[in-house]
């Protein structure tokens, strides 16, 4: 099995028990406000995810981890990797990203994680390059991008919602510099 610890987190496959607060997580609308069209996901819909994701790890050999607090045991989103299938430009790609409750926002977790995730990606995947995708005016998003050290590469449309996302990239040789 995965795992991955950091000083404050351990990312991991899922359990049966995340469902519950994932789903939280994601019936949160300040959560969903910057993920597809903005509109919250509920249980069902949740554990369609979660099995979606699973199964991109059974098939790719990566995809989003669980992230839970080292000293409570207690999730609080996700990161990980994944093939943007929504954005048809970049699906030969693979893009890191991350979802947190909003009461573990601003605590550095996200960093934390999507930095091991990224290491993981470039050392243990042996992949050359990863993207990330963000929604113009995610602040917060745009901060952990930077903290990773990827570069702005190219502006682009939702081809669903029609919203600007902006798509960073780091390859391999950037990060090793």
């Amino acid at each position: 099995m995965t795992e991955i610890r950091t000083p404050r987190l351990l990312l991991r496959r899922w359990h049966d028990d995340d469902l519950a607060p994932m789903a939280d997580i994601n019936a949160d609308p300040q959560v969903m406000r910057w993920v597809g069209d903005g509109a919250v996901r509920d249980l069902e819909q949740t554990a369609e995810d979660i099995e979606r994701w699973e199964e991109e790890w059974d098939d790719e050999g990566f995809g989003l981890f669980a992230v839970e607090l080292l000293g409570s045991g207690e999730l609080i989103g996700f990161t990980g990797l994944t093939v943007p299938e929504f954005l048809p430009e970049a699906r030969s790609e693979v893009s890191i990203c991350w979802r947190l409750g909003s009461q573990f926002w601003g605590q550095g977790y996200a960093s934390e994680a999507a930095q091991a995730t990224l290491e993981f990606a470039l050392t243990d995947r042996g992949l050359d390059r990863v993207i990330s995708i963000s929604r113009l005016g995610d602040d917060a998003s745009e901060n952990v991008i930077r903290k990773l050290g990827m570069e702005p590469e190219r502006e682009t449309a939702h081809p669903e919602y029609g919203h600007a996302l902006s798509v960073h990239a780091i390859d391999l040789t950037e990060y090793q510099a």
